[in-house]
């Protein structure tokens, strides 16, 4: 449309285009109808099941610093007992195996039939019990929450979070000022944007369907975007899209495109100020996203159900761990005979 309106094969385009600096070499813009902003919008997130979800109760740090008091509370064990063995002559057969499996059962909460004979050991015994308490206390009832009470995690929430994925593609609108914008910003990231995609679509409307079954992740403007997510409640009753925190280009100024000198620019104009103070674009506007409120909630603050029932995914993480743990003790009965 502006290379028509360019070429003065037409007065003017409707649009409303975004008004930029090349634009105006080339054209005359009316009035300002409206400002939009240009966001990034994705296939809506929900719940999904975690493998490794029983981990996520602590940070990996938390996790490496456990696995490095186990260590070093069973080093610390091993050293004193023998050097109690030596002093009171009690010397502890297969002293570093029992240590070991004393440590693991502490901080998993099982009893254990074996303790130090001599009070170095037990008050070892004594702090690390106390530190096994807190912990698994902490864990369990972190990770009771997280299960019962599960968060929906949202992937793609800013264009930094897209260009570093690789599970869904993304796409620009032909024609559209986005793919110069951002190549022209000098951040690396926003001209991975361009560089990264995997093609382009004729308009956001016309996306608006590939957008909402997971094809490809888009750039378009926020009053597009409401209108496709209108359409989607409206046919589906469900929200399968949205529109990531982080945009892309706020405030964009949205005009009607002119050809130079046109004789129409100026009754054109006196037009869009009229409808603009009777606040006829703002009420049209709003009709066309009448059933929106509901979809741009945050992903999960729509769940109606306080407590999430759990599934056989939610336990596959903790049944790996119980399967190597049965195989190991086989492999190890088997070493017997």
């Amino acid at each position: 449309m502006m290379g028509m309106v360019h070429r003065e094969e037409v007065e003017f385009a409707l649009g409303p285009f975004t008004v930029t600096p090349q634009r105006e070499t080339i054209s005359d813009f009316s009035e300002p109808l409206h400002n939009d902003n240009v966001a990034l919008v994705t296939v809506r997130p929900g719940l999904e099941s975690d493998v490794a979800g029983f981990l996520k109760p602590f940070t990996t740090k938390v996790w490496l610093l456990v696995l490095l008091s186990l260590l070093s509370i069973s080093i610390a064990m091993v050293c004193i007992v023998l050097a109690e063995g030596k002093v009171f002559h009690t010397p502890t057969k297969n002293i570093a195996s029992k240590v070991f499996t004393w440590v693991l059962q502490t901080v998993t909460l099982e009893s254990s039939e074996w303790l130090p004979q001599r009070d170095g050991g037990r008050l070892i015994v004594t702090t690390w019990l106390l530190a096994s308490l807190v912990f698994m206390t902490s864990y369990s009832g972190i990770l009771t929450a997280m299960l019962t009470l599960p968060r929906v995690t949202i992937p793609i929430d800013s264009l930094a979070d897209l260009v570093a994925q690789s599970d869904l593609p993304w796409r620009l609108e032909a024609g559209a000022m986005t793919p110069k914008y951002l190549m022209e910003s000098g951040e690396p990231v926003r001209q991975k944007v361009v560089t990264g995609m995997s093609g382009t679509f004729p308009d956001c409307w016309a996306a608006r369907e590939a957008i909402a079954s997971g094809e490809y992740a888009a750039v378009c403007d926020e009053t597009t975007i409401k209108m496709a997510m209108s359409w989607d409640f409206s046919t589906h009753g469900k929200c399968h899209m949205y529109i990531a925190k982080q945009r892309v280009y706020t405030n964009a100024i949205m005009a009607m495109a002119f050809k130079r000198n046109s004789s129409y620019l100026p009754s054109v104009n006196k037009i869009i100020r009229s409808v603009r103070q009777a606040g006829v674009v703002a009420k049209w506007l709003e009709s066309q996203v009448t059933n929106t409120s509901y979809c741009l909630r945050p992903p999960g603050a729509s769940r109606r159900d306080g407590v999430s029932p759990l599934n056989l995914q939610s336990f596959f993480g903790t049944l790996l761990v119980l399967l190597g743990g049965m195989l190991t003790s086989l492999g190890k009965f088997a070493e017997m005979f």
